[in-house]
């Protein structure tokens, strides 16, 4: 039999296991995707939407860079909303509810369309290793594959078990098997593993809903799409549908208190610590005791589904437990419940195993990404995937590694935070977590990202061109802004009907722009000045002109935080070597020298960032380094 070898292996079919594949194969690298069932590619386990609060953040990002999950949620996206927008643009983000079905057809369709890519169907049972080095996987069919590379992105399969009260089933999603093994065979040679859980709501019969009852949430009414590459023309590709709002009630949490007993989580059969930001119903009711209601979104799995998705209601109780409490839920009197909730519980390797690039500090040659590390949702999952497809096609291609800023993207944030502060529970992005967040908008994501992109060949180049094109754009228009007047004879009765106050003689357009209640569009557009062909040019450039008009309202803000970025350069700088010996440093603090030891932070700024680290130890390593 003929050795079968790649550039490199991706283990897993999921969020994270699609963008790596896709990443490396189109940066050059053949690559091998091992996944139980080559129609699960993409497949959302749970909520059938992307983005939402910090996710949307890090979908645009992961567009920019050249990946795919934000296409792949344009064209099958059945309802689009931008969240918080009645917050500052820092915390605008875009969210889709999307079709499940249509969403992994399209997955599928992009992978098996890319050069490169060979879809293994198989599950592995075994890593294979030589001198601290991946060197391939075992198969449950008795293959050997041979890599240069291997990345782990088997979501939440590792060892599973799926909860619905005192009944337990193997298996990392309904149908579908668990996968055994691995976390044996990285144990073996020094990993350390932990247990996590995850819960998914009922699913419910759309026809049995009586939506005539419940608050209507509908989309945006100009709907923005994920990726930059998006054809607006065609957007969106599907018809667009609304969620619904209800709520539980005293009555449905006394009926579900019935079932305490019987819940997997509070009779100690499972083990794993669950999401904190987003728990179970059963959860909730203890943890908000004095709240006598929670809010339910019911959202359509798909336009030809008769599948509802009960958003707010994740459970693992007894089934007859979950029936008899949604029948008391307002316009769910009739329901019927086409599968009852479940949680999972899985094997995850708690991330200080991995450096920045996600390449593990034990083996060379081998990644961890998405839920293995610890986290929890899809677009944490992608941005991770993508990080290691390309830093694995870096290794190969002897070029240097590619690790994000947190001042540079969420995705910087995302990582950074595992590698410094690991995780015993499963990890979400939210926009409190990035200290930059005012520089890290999602409207800026290819201005902040698409040069990476451009130089690993992730985007076409004239897209890159168009941007740098926009930015030239921007600066100017800023310059501009800057420089033009408005007189009070022009601007006057405009500024009263906005409800802003009156100006005496001339003012700039930058200084009106700067006060919230004005839009520069429209500042752009009053007579009153000569509007010249660079002017005409401006106004017709939608983007740049929402881009000048966020950079000259928090332009001070934005100066703050851009000086304390640079402030700590310095730290982020000075580097430290991964084979450094912590425990030759005897003035370190004790606790100092195991968290160093354990982390092996690769700069000042990075080690400052660890729990536990005091700044008599950053100093020591400071006079250490110099020396």
């Amino acid at each position: 039999m003929d050795k079968k070898s790649f550039d490199i292996i991706v283990i897993g079919g999921g969020h994270a296991g699609i963008e790596a594949a896709s990443a490396a194969a189109r940066m050059g690298c053949s690559v091998a995707l091992v996944t139980m069932d080559k129609n699960a590619l993409g497949r959302m386990s749970c909520n059938p939407a992307i983005g939402g609060t910090a996710k949307g953040h890090l979908v645009r990002e992961i567009d920019a860079l050249g990946g795919i999950m934000g296409q792949i949620a344009d064209k099958t996206g059945i309802q689009f909303r931008m969240l918080n927008k009645s917050k500052g643009p820092a915390v605008w983000s875009p969210r889709c509810q999307s079709d499940r079905k249509l969403y992994s057809e399209e997955a599928v369709r992009i992978i098996a369309s890319t050069k490169n890519i060979s879809i293994v169907e198989s599950s592995v049972t075994d890593l294979l290793f030589e001198n601290s080095t991946a060197v391939g996987i075992k198969t449950a069919d008795g293959d050997d594959i041979f890599s240069k590379a291997v990345i782990l992105s088997s979501g939440t399969f590792m060892n599973a078990i799926m909860h619905t009260g005192l009944s337990a089933t193997t298996g990392g999603r309904f149908g579908e098997k668990s996968s055994t093994g691995i976390t044996e065979s990285l144990e073996k040679i020094g990993f350390t593993s932990a247990r996590l859980k995850t819960g998914t709501p009922p699913r419910l019969m759309k026809s049995s809903v009586n939506f005539n009852l419940l608050e209507e949430q509908p989309g945006d009414e100009n709907p923005q799409p994920f990726s930059h590459f998006t054809n607006l023309s065609k957007f969106p590709a599907l018809p667009q549908v609304s969620c619904h709002i209800t709520s539980t009630d005293s009555e449905v949490h006394k009926i579900l208190k019935k079932g305490f007993e019987l819940s997997p989580m509070f009779t100690g059969l499972i083990k794993g610590a669950g999401p904190r930001y987003c728990p179970s119903i059963e959860d909730k009711i203890v943890r908000f005791a004095d709240k006598d209601k929670h809010q339910l979104f019911l959202e359509p799995e798909g336009l030809s589904s008769d599948e509802v998705y009960v958003n707010g209601f994740s459970t693992s109780l007894p089934a007859e437990i979950q029936m008899e409490a949604l029948k008391k839920i307002k316009g769910l009197e009739e329901v019927e419940m086409i599968r009852p909730g479940y949680a999972v519980e899985y094997d995850f390797f708690p991330p200080h195993q991995v450096d920045s690039t996600l390449e593990t500090k034990l083996v060379k040659g081998l990644y961890f990404a998405g839920q293995v590390n610890g986290t929890s949702g899809y677009e944490e999952a992608a941005a991770q995937g993508l990080m290691a497809g390309i830093n694995a096609a870096l290794k190969i291609q002897n070029k240097p590694e590619f690790v994000l800023k947190r001042s540079e993207a969420y995705i910087g944030v995302l990582i950074d935070d595992l590698v410094t502060k690991s995780t015993d529970e499963p990890y979400r992005m939210f926009t409190s977590r990035a200290e930059h967040r005012l520089l890290l908008r999602q409207d800026n994501a290819d201005r902040r990202l698409i040069r990476f992109a451009k130089e690993f060949g992730l985007v076409d180049k004239s897209f890159a061109e168009d941007v740098d094109k926009r930015e030239i754009t921007i600066q100017s228009g800023i310059n501009l802004c800057r420089k033009l007047k408005l007189h009070a004879r022009d601007a006057n009765e405009f500024l009263k009907s906005a409800g802003s106050s009156e100006i005496e003689s001339t003012e700039t357009i930058a200084n009106l722009c700067r006060r919230p209640e004005l839009k520069l569009a429209d500042l752009l557009n009053l007579n009153g000045y000569d509007k010249t062909d660079t002017v005409r040019s401006l106004i017709n450039n939608e983007k740049a002109v929402q881009q000048i008009e966020i950079d000259l309202k928090y332009e001070g803000y934005l100066k703050r935080q851009q000086e304390m970025i640079d402030k700590l350069e310095r730290y982020e700088e000075t580097k430290i070597p991964l084979t450094l010996n912590y425990s030759t440093l005897k003035a370190l603090s004790t606790e100092g020298r195991e968290k160093l030891e354990r982390y092996k932070p690769r700069s000042i700024a990075q080690a400052s960032r660890i729990s536990g680290i005091t700044p008599s130890d950053i100093s020591i390593l400071l006079v250490y380094l110099k020396s």
